[in-house]
């Protein structure tokens, strides 16, 4: 299993990925699910992925062979980040159907980024080949294990919210996937892109004895625990069936 996710606010970008690959309980690996593409100061994409390995690292390695070989069409020559996310579609279809469409060699890709003289944008690619992109309404995409990590990324999340706090937001993110699912875990890459840069120097890989990913996680368990000592408490009325509220809860 795999959790990814990319935040697009005003400022800039946000990507965020695990790097657990589990084929069985007895069989889990280490591989990287980011992927950096671009030139300074032209463009830069940056890829996110989960699903099938096999299809995913296929996927991959054309988009950098189309690259290197100076393809018709490829990540340094799109006109758009939505042409990116068609061409990235048509790869991935073509690695799946070299193993005949076989069900399990899936894979879902983000991909987000920024062409000099146009806005930056994220997409998520899904295993058919179409996209969605993210909107004012819509300022996230995640693959993967998304359910544990997507509270507070609704909560947090508006588009005029901090790099930074969009930073910490995806951390916390992860950091609740990695808690409630084991597949799910480090090392995580966190990229922070802004916008109009052009340039890609804000990459953070945390291990799992990361002290700064410890904290982040420490410093969350704490702060859920106060905050749910201060709710309200229920007691249930002996006259209705209608919880009222009394005091704070106790733990």
């Amino acid at each position: 299993m795999s959790y990814c996710l990319a935040a697009s606010v005003n400022d800039g970008m946000v990507f965020c990925s695990d790097s657990r690959t589990t084929e069985g309980a007895d069989r889990v690996s280490t591989y990287s699910k980011m992927f950096r593409f671009g030139c300074d100061g032209q463009r830069q994409f940056i890829v996110l992925a989960a699903g099938k390995l096999a299809t995913i690292q296929a996927t991959i390695t054309r988009v950098q062979l189309d690259i290197r070989d100076g393809a018709s069409l490829n990540l340094h020559n799109v006109a758009t980040v939505q042409q990116a996310a068609d061409y990235l579609g048509d790869v991935s279809l073509t690695e799946q159907r070299r193993h005949g469409e076989k069900k399990g060699v899936e894979a879902s890709f983000i991909i987000g980024g920024q062409i000099a003289g146009s806005e930056h944008e994220v997409a998520l690619v899904y295993p058919q080949g179409n996209h969605i992109n993210t909107s004012p309404d819509t300022l996230f995409l995640q693959i993967g294990e998304s359910k544990y990590g997507k509270p507070i990324l609704d909560r947090i999340l508006k588009p005029e919210t901090s790099l930074e706090t969009c930073a910490l937001c995806a951390l916390v993110s992860m950091d609740s996937t990695m808690r409630s699912n084991l597949t799910v875990g480090p090392p995580v890459d966190v990229l922070v892109y802004r916008t109009n840069s052009l340039v890609l120097d804000g990459y953070q890989r945390l291990d799992a004895d990361s002290k700064f990913l410890r904290e982040v996680g420490r410093s969350w368990d704490e702060r859920l625990k106060e905050a749910f000592r201060q709710m309200p408490s229920l007691t249930w009325s002996t006259s209705t069936s209608v919880p009222h509220i009394d005091d704070t809860i106790n733990l």
